[in-house]
């Protein structure tokens, strides 16, 4: 079975000089509770083969766990209690365990590349700043700062419980009734939304790496967006795929990058269609130059054959997908918590089927127009970027 808590706090409700207490409030809940120390949640779920863990998001924190099913009542009090009643104990121990995430997050250009590129593309939007914080916002948090901001947040109408598996809703509805105390006047705080415009812009970041890392990227569709469906086929089309057009083109043909691929991301009032590519110097500017004509390319290159194909492949990957009861959690909760429709798996595969060319092409027209996108780099020396950025804005890092 999988369990998740959800709740409607992650780095776009922050406030700019309190940036990753999300982030760190997800890492001091696994330091006890009012009734579990640390050692207490490491040994239960230890005893029971269970595998709990947590994330954070832009919209989101999850804590969840896998176990077997007739361990659900034990594992269900502590993670409330973890989750609701923390004791945020060894919060400066903890502190210098996140700096150390955040060191260790600012040492892998893969990763920090595209949280460059939300900044590029959003700019001063919520929407642009980091997940995991920064080490000047993150050393001034202190306990009081911490539980009033969890205490704001993490409140009773703003939690979400998703399970899969072999489940007895009932049974999890008098769970939640039993263990979640009432918290009358509490209010949900939803961020406030806005939709961002887009930019044109190229920034660069030097490092000493073996590799450019590059994205590139600009605004797409919303959550609730009926063409996010079309996306899906576009970014399998462009990138998201063996067959792909950019994997064919970038890796198989030229050689060009070990790691080339597009991917979209989902949001309340904005969304993130997006390429990466990690490449040698000498071959930054031709891998530049082959993505920028397979966009420019893309409205012809789509046939009803390609289509078919990328549907296809999205209707496998989701089937196989729902198998894992985790999947089937995260669906279901991710859905209730940001208030949009719990669509059953024949439901989503309708509207996969029922995307067409003409749906495709004017997606890329709306999401994928390379003059409309913004461009990151990671990388020894600004010049090899320089070279093919012609047409954007710079902006110094």
């Amino acid at each position: 079975m999988a369990l998740g808590l959800w709740i409607t706090a992650g780095s776009r409700q922050e406030p700019l000089e309190l940036g990753g207490v999300s982030h760190f409030i997800e890492h001091l809940i696994f330091k006890g509770s009012e009734r579990f120390s640390a050692w207490d949640i490491a040994r239960i779920f230890d005893d029971m083969g269970g595998e709990p863990n947590a994330s954070t998001s832009k919209e989101h924190t999850l804590v969840n766990a896998r176990f077997l099913d007739e361990d659900l009542d034990t594992a269900f009090e502590v993670m409330v209690e973890m989750l609701a009643r923390p004791s945020f104990a060894d919060l400066d121990h903890e502190r210098e365990v996140v700096l150390e995430e955040v060191a260790m997050y600012e040492d892998s250009p893969p990763e920090l590349i595209h949280d460059d590129l939300c900044e590029a593309v959003f700019g001063e939007h919520p929407l642009g700043r980091s997940i995991i914080g920064h080490s000047e916002t993150l050393a001034r948090l202190d306990l009081a700062t911490v539980r009033a901001y969890h205490d704001t947040h993490y409140v009773n109408p703003g939690i979400v419980v998703s399970a899969g598996g072999h489940v007895d809703h009932d049974h999890l509805c008098e769970l939640t009734e039993a263990h979640f105390r009432p918290e009358p006047g509490a209010v949900v705080l939803r961020p406030a939304l806005s939709a961002p415009g887009f930019r044109h812009v190229a920034r660069f970041s030097q490092k000493d790496t073996e590799q450019y890392h590059i994205c590139l990227g600009g605004p797409g569709p919303r959550r609730a967006d009926p063409d996010r469906y079309a996306v899906f086929v576009v970014d399998t089309i462009l990138g998201g795929s063996w067959s792909s057009l950019l994997f064919q083109e970038v890796r198989e043909k030229r050689g060009l990058a070990y790691s080339v691929y597009s991917y979209s991301s989902l949001y309340t009032d904005a969304g993130l269609t997006a390429i990466y590519v990690g490449s040698r110097e000498e071959a930054v500017e031709e891998a530049m130059t082959v993505i920028l004509d397979v966009l420019a390319r893309l409205p012809d290159d789509i046939s009803d054959e390609a289509v078919k194909r990328a549907r296809n492949h999205l209707k496998g990957q989701l089937v196989l997908s729902m198998e894992s009861p985790g999947s089937r959690m995260q669906s279901l909760g991710r859905a209730v918590l940001m208030e949009q429709p719990v669509l059953t798996i024949d439901e989503v595969l309708e509207r996969l089927d029922a995307v067409t060319r003409d749906d495709v092409v004017a997606a890329v027209w709306r999401y994928y127009d390379p003059k409309k996108w913004s461009t990151v780099c990671i990388g020894p020396r600004p010049e090899p970027f320089r070279a093919v950025t012609d047409g954007f804005a710079w902006e110094d890092r």
